[in-house]
């Protein structure tokens, strides 16, 4: 019996953990920034088009009170708390999971971006944040002469 079975976790997990905590690494230079700061346990979906950079993030249950977005440096850090009291009478609970929850997720935005130039919104529990490119990141088209 291998260490890994006696843990109760699987191979592929543990080459994930592995290659995950070796991007995240200070030392790592590979060409892809994202890999660089890529933290928390928020999924998401990193797109872009020629103007913007569009991430989609899954929030269900959260209300836009709960959800803090910031965008500073290139890395754009999501966070999202929530804290429900109330009190039930007359029902004795055996669990009660549902009512506080928070997530979270730090990664940086691929190429240049106009941190000035952001707007998020939240709908049917999916948030979605845009990101200017700067002008730099832009294509552009050049004549031919």
């Amino acid at each position: 019996m291998t260490s890994l079975t006696r843990r109760n976790t699987s191979l592929p997990a543990e080459l994930d953990e592995f290659f995950n905590s070796f991007l995240r690494s200070p030392s790592w230079t590979g060409s892809t920034p994202a890999a660089i700061i890529d933290e928390g346990a928020l999924a998401l979906d990193l797109s872009e088009n020629d103007d913007e950079v569009i991430v989609r993030a899954s929030l269900p249950g959260f209300k836009k009170e709960d959800v803090e977005v910031e965008v500073h440096d290139g890395v754009l850090s999501i966070k999202a708390t929530r804290d429900e009291e109330t009190e039930e009478t007359g029902e004795r609970f055996y669990r009660r999971e549902r009512r506080s929850g928070s997530l979270s997720r730090r990664v940086a935005l691929p190429g240049a971006v106009d941190n000035g130039n952001a707007n998020a919104a939240l709908q049917d529990g999916v948030l979605e944040v845009r990101v200017a490119k700067s002008a730099e990141a832009r294509p552009r088209k050049l004549s031919i002469s």
